[in-house]
């Protein structure tokens, strides 16, 4: 018998917690395959503040860094300036990296820090009740915003990628989505990409997966992906919107 799919080596053989139909688990597989691809294992540090990513020290097969909710890109940012030989890398949701820690996320594009940040947008909190977030889709209802997002009372949904690809310390941002094989397949190009600018010394670099939510969106896994594809793309598009190594 010939193997032709395993467990890759920078992810340990814990089960995940994370919801059905959620695309976590693909992110974190993808993350994996392309530091083993890239042979930096041993070399890797991961940083998981506070979200759905709170326990990701736990699936991730390298070294790992809590941090609290937002504050991911400052730890990195010591770890990678005390250790300036490591690969050092975030794994952020929306209500983390586009909420409590947009000052942190901006400034560490500013100064060109070279971490990789891989950023989940699932346009919701995940893990603390399904409140909006800074990137919730106008009309949506959230646990917080039960009549939908609305202009005048909660302002626009945030686009992260666009804001940071305007700073000068940024080499390289994406936007991704994982809700099909076809953008699973692109959105580990854009992995390999991102760790590429940091391992060549050129800035800093982000990632952002678009990605479902069932549980906190009221839909199956079905239909969060359908959801997904007719809604959040449209104004959240997808493609390299920068890119230093071309």
């Amino acid at each position: 018998m010939v193997t032709v799919f395993s467990r890759p080596k920078a992810l340990t053989d814990k089960s995940l917690h994370f919801c059905p139909g959620c695309g976590h688990g693909i992110i974190h597989r993808l993350v994996a395959e392309v530091i083993d691809e890239l042979k930096i294992r041993e070399d890797t540090v991961g940083v998981c503040p506070v979200g759905c990513s709170v326990v990701s020290h736990q699936y991730f097969n390298v070294d790992m860094q809590q941090a609290a909710h937002g504050r991911a890109p400052a730890v990195a940012t010591g770890i990678k300036r005390a250790l300036p030989d490591r690969v050092v890398f975030t794994y952020q949701g929306d209500g983390d990296l586009a909420s409590i820690g947009t000052a942190e996320i901006v400034h560490a594009a500013t100064r060109g820090e070279l971490i990789t940040t891989f950023f989940v947008n699932n346009a919701v909190y995940g893990m603390t009740g399904g409140q909006m977030a800074p990137t919730s889709l106008l009309g949506q209802v959230t646990t917080t915003s039960p009549q939908g997002r609305r202009v005048e009372t909660h302002g626009h949904p945030l686009r992260v990628a666009e804001m940071l690809a305007t700073i000068d310390g940024a080499a390289y941002i994406a936007r991704v989505s994982v809700h099909d094989a076809s953008h699973v397949i692109k959105a580990k190009r854009a992995i390999k990409q991102a760790f590429t600018v940091q391992l060549e010394g050129k800035g800093f670099s982000l990632v952002e997966f678009l990605s479902t939510c069932p549980t906190n969106w009221g839909m199956s896994p079905v239909e969060s992906t359908k959801w997904l594809a007719q809604n959040m793309i449209a104004y959240f598009p997808l493609g390299e919107i920068k890119n230093l190594l071309n």
